[in-house]
């Protein structure tokens, strides 16, 4: 059996949403592809989903996994407050470890204590410079996700974004190449990093990102910048 990286699962949805676009299906549809692939590819999560604004300028849950991101979601929305809406306006993703026990937003950890809702990422959709939106995780228990899972989400909300700042233009089959060719062009370097890895010190696609992720922590250089220099000083398979 072959392993799959996390990440090829974004590539896959990718490609169905290309597709959708090309047949004018709605946005949800798109979307719902790509939350259905976080869900997926982050263990432990209970539901994923994606704040965006709608025609009439109004904060909207679009591409939920499931009912329960919709009823956190909406509680954000009538509060103004919670993680989703400051990742959104601070332009960082935000890790909440435990709800119950985070003082951050404390009307919307009261408000969702009846959900099975104890951790959550959040991370901001950047297009062209602006924070359009926000792509979230909830989990049932509380500590479920670290700091490699939210530099897994960032990898998400990348071709995302930018797939979402045109996903509903008339002129976005032509407009789209670009810019999500050079979002999924660094979802792919960190592939092949990460496959080098898996040969170079036998050890799981996971494994392989975890140790991608930590060089670059430690460098503090990007993950798309730790892997290009990888792939540049790995030598080409002779066969």
């Amino acid at each position: 059996m072959i392993n799959k990286l996390p990440l090829d699962e974004l590539s896959t949805a990718i490609g169905r949403i290309l597709g959708l676009l090309l047949t004018e299906e709605k946005v949800d549809h798109a979307v719902q592809r790509l939350s259905q692939a976080v869900k997926e590819s982050i263990p432990g999560t209970l539901g994923a989903g994606v704040s965006i604004l709608d025609a009439q300028a109004r904060r909207t849950s679009t591409g939920h996994t499931d009912a329960v991101v919709e009823q956190a979601d909406t509680i954000q929305y009538e509060l103004g407050q919670g993680p989703c809406l400051t990742a959104w306006a601070a332009e960082e993703t935000v890790l909440v470890d435990d709800v119950g026990a985070d003082s951050r937003w404390p009307e919307w950890s009261a408000a969702v204590r009846s959900l099975p809702i104890k951790s959550v990422i959040s991370a901001p959709l950047i297009a062209d410079g602006h924070s359009i939106g926000a792509m979230k995780v909830y989990a049932a228990r509380p500590f479920a996700y670290g700091p490699d899972d939210s530099a897994l989400m960032e990898l998400f909300a990348s071709p995302a974004a930018t797939l979402l700042s045109h996903i509903q233009s008339a002129e976005t089959p032509r407009r789209i190449s670009e810019g999500l060719q050079s979002a999924l062009y660094g979802r792919d370097l960190v592939s092949r990093a990460c496959g080098i890895l898996m040969e170079r010190h036998k050890v799981t696609p996971e494994r392989a990102l975890q140790l991608l992720m930590k060089d670059a922590r430690d460098q503090q250089r990007t993950l798309q910048d730790v892997s290009a220099q990888l792939v540049a000083g790995t030598p080409a398979d002779p066969n």
